[in-house]
């Protein structure tokens, strides 16, 4: 557990008692603080009592005085599409707005580090795809390279669940838009930007809010390092407000899309193979074509995030290139499933929204694709580049009819249900076929997130395997 400073002998509100709530008010108490407890739900507040946290509602009068912050988990909207009523309660009473991200940035450096050979560093990971996998990769590769190193945030433990780090130990954060939006300290010693596309429309407002939102991780400190993805136009902005010139190489860019030319320094991958180059001269290469666990050109970007990442900490491109060999992926994302008579079923129900669900396509030949759920904003269009791929659809979910009218001339059958579109799939498929679960849409509808999705879809494959 990180132990919260600045809070001794204070009263600090807790809004939110889920999995970061909880970690984030028992890391308080570590602290010396006294929490004060809520969460909507029943259950939740049952669960923070029985541990001892004293729970108050904080929507009522009088409920934050002498309150020094509030801290809120990162499911509860603070502005739009509008923010909560404790929230609102709170900066008009002057209290500060916090999350266990602004905590945990204020409360990881101790005087113990003064004694440390080597200071811990912190890497941050965002963008709107491949932040789990890119922060997971960095990890495998860290520890397959015997550093010490963490993983925590959006995936994994809670930032202030972790241990304390050790001397010359790594933090690997994936974090949200959710988590930078509103955390009051972000200072990572190396930032990771992904990539972006729309998502999350709605908490933020629309698409500058949710670049501004992601762009926080570069702007709140700054970074020692930036590693910015360039095949988006923000991507492209985001590493020219960061770099000093076109040499300053504490911004490291990088792409999947062209070859990066620029005498700064960059990692790029082109049919299958990353260079990476600084200066003008390359210095570094691997053959992705054989990682089975990084399929596609998207993965082929997180290894270009990951491989970048690491390389600020020293490591070797040949030490790189072993952890990426030897890194199985993540479930739900890419995730091989099995393989039978020559048909290979792939899970990639983490792909919740149509750029990551086109990227899954792009990835794969002959495809029977299960899609379907709860359509996001901006529709289906942005997913024609990839449907040349797909031999027929099976569509799932409350509003399959329709998802599959959107599909335009893809042959497409309404299935509504897993067990059918996975039936329906399997019956279809012939050898060098691929059943691939890649939503394009979120979960809400039928499940309670999208592991659960990916969890059916695997138990209606091996079933019937």
């Amino acid at each position: 557990m990180i132990p919260v400073i600045g809070y001794s002998e204070a009263k600090v509100a807790v809004l939110g008692l889920g999995r970061t709530g909880l970690s984030a008010a028992r890391a308080l108490r570590a602290g010396g603080a006294e929490v004060l407890a809520w969460d909507d739900t029943e259950t939740a507040r049952v669960a923070a009592e029985a541990e001892g946290f004293a729970i108050v509602d904080l929507s009522r009068a009088g409920a934050l005085d002498r309150v020094a912050s509030l801290i809120v988990s990162p499911g509860i909207p603070h502005l739009y599409p509008a923010p909560n009523r404790v929230i609102v309660a709170a900066q008009a009473a002057g209290v500060p707005v916090d999350n266990d991200i602004g905590l945990f940035f204020r409360s990881l450096a101790t005087d113990d580090w003064d004694g440390f050979d080597v200071t811990p560093k912190v890497i941050a990971v965002t963008g709107s795809n491949g932040k789990s996998t890119t922060s997971a990769l960095i990890h495998h590769v860290l520890v397959e390279a015997g550093r010490t190193a963490q993983l925590a945030g959006n995936i994994g433990r809670g930032v202030l669940d972790i241990d304390p780090p050790e001397d010359g130990g790594v933090v690997v954060l994936e974090l949200s838009s959710y988590q930078t939006d509103l955390a009051r300290a972000l200072t990572p010693d190396v930032a990771v930007f992904t990539n972006f596309s729309p998502d999350h429309l709605d908490r933020h407002a629309g698409l500058g809010g949710y670049f501004a939102a992601k762009r926080r991780l570069f702007a709140e400190g700054g970074p020692d390092r930036a590693v910015i993805g360039v095949d988006e136009p923000e991507g492209q902005y985001l590493a020219g407000q960061m770099a000093e010139g076109p040499n300053d190489d504490r911004v490291i860019r990088i792409s999947v899309d062209h070859k990066l030319t620029g005498s700064g320094w960059s990692v790029f991958a082109r049919k299958g193979f990353l260079s990476e180059y600084r200066h003008g001269r390359q210095v570094g290469s691997i053959d992705l074509r054989g990682v089975k666990g990084l399929p596609g050109s998207h993965n082929h970007q997180n290894a270009c995030a990951a491989y970048a990442a690491c390389r600020t900490l020293g490591l070797a491109p040949r030490v790189i290139e072993a952890g990426l060999h030897s890194y199985a992926g993540l479930p739900h994302r890419s995730q091989r499933v099995a393989e039978k008579d020559g048909i290979i079923f792939v899970n990639d129900s983490k792909a919740t929204n149509v750029d990551s669900a086109l990227k899954a396509l792009q990835a794969f030949e002959n495809i029977r694709w299960i899609c379907g759920g709860l359509e996001k904003d901006g529709g289906l269009a942005g997913l024609a580049p990839g449907l040349a791929h797909v031999r027929k659809a099976y569509v799932i979910g409350r509003e399959a009819a329709g998802f599959a009218r959107a599909l335009g001339t893809v042959e497409s059958e309404v299935c509504t249900t897993m067990a059918k579109a996975v039936a329906s799939a399997m019956s279809d498929a012939e050898s060098g076929d691929v059943v691939l679960l890649a939503p394009a849409a979120a979960s809400f509808d039928q499940y309670d997130n999208f592991e659960k999705r990916g969890e059916d879809f695997m138990a209606q494959v091996l079933a019937r395997l």
